[in-house]
């Protein structure tokens, strides 16, 4: 029998398709596509992708954000990453349905490239649904639920635990905190999910769905990730929740990935 999320050949299936997104999202996703037509064109832009729960048929009005990966012909400029932030903006503004738009961005030869085979091109080729241009999911391999897998995605937690310190320490507004929230409540729970993807044998992006699998192996932590499932899909200006995760599951599950699949391959520093 086939395990969640894989295909008939074990490998982790694409999650995401276009004719999956609810009608509700369907003029959010074409206004994403003229606008980002519009703003980067053929000579900057070499495609584009929808990710998260509105490919994935799962995302609810008013409560979703809506996810893109724009992946360049060179890597972004400040020019780049400033007309990206006035498209998640724009997009914010004229649709009531999302609340928020998020745009990563990224470069053909770094998506492409080996360091970034079994991280940023998974992410491609797996959780990604393609929007505009060439689907480089054709250009990257297949991929199965393996240690490696897991620890290239999800093995720098405790590199990114002082960053979430700082920013929480600053959070001054109901906003900043809940932004903090659907960050730390994702990440937290796809590192849960990840540590124990390989042992599970399957893929999920489902939030809850991970947090229960995680449980079945951890089950003293596993009201804890279920909080953050909580935070992450609607995250509250609960600055206590935010705590728990960070100072207290957060250095745990970082420890553990450690020990059960290493750290992740270190990142050049960005700009």
């Amino acid at each position: 029998m086939t395990a969640p999320g894989l295909d008939q050949d074990g490998c982790i299936a694409r999650e995401g398709a276009l004719d999956r997104v609810p009608p509700a999202f369907a003029p959010v996703v074409a206004d994403a596509r003229a606008r980002i037509t519009a703003q980067f064109g053929p000579e900057r832009l070499h495609s584009a992708y929808l990710y998260g729960s509105v490919p994935r048929g799962t995302a609810t009005p008013g409560v979703s954000d809506l996810d893109l990966l724009l992946v360049l012909h060179r890597p972004p400029t400040a020019a780049d990453r400033e007309a990206a932030a006035a498209l998640e903006a724009g997009l914010d503004a004229a649709h009531p349905a999302v609340d928020g738009a998020g745009i990563l961005l990224s470069d053909l030869d770094t998506v492409l490239g080996e360091l970034e085979r079994h991280d940023l091109g998974w992410f491609v080729a797996c959780l990604c649904t393609p929007l505009l241009g060439e689907d480089l999911a054709a250009r990257l391999p297949r991929y199965r639920p393996t240690a490696l897998l897991a620890r290239e995605t999800n093995g720098d937690l405790g590199r990114l635990l002082p960053r979430w310190r700082e920013r929480l320490a600053a959070a001054r507004t109901d906003a900043e905190l809940r932004t903090l929230g659907r960050a730390v409540g994702r990440r937290t729970v796809r590192t849960g999910l990840t540590l124990v993807m390989p042992r599970w044998g399957g893929w999920t992006s489902d939030l809850d769905t991970s947090a229960e699998v995680f449980g079945r192996y951890y089950p003293e932590r596993a009201g804890q990730l279920r909080l953050a499932a909580a935070v992450g899909r609607r995250p509250p200006a609960d600055r206590a929740a935010l705590t728990e995760l960070i100072e207290d599951l957060g250095p745990w599950l970082a420890a553990e990935y450690r020990a059960v699949h290493g750290e992740k391959a270190p990142r050049p520093a960005g700009p």
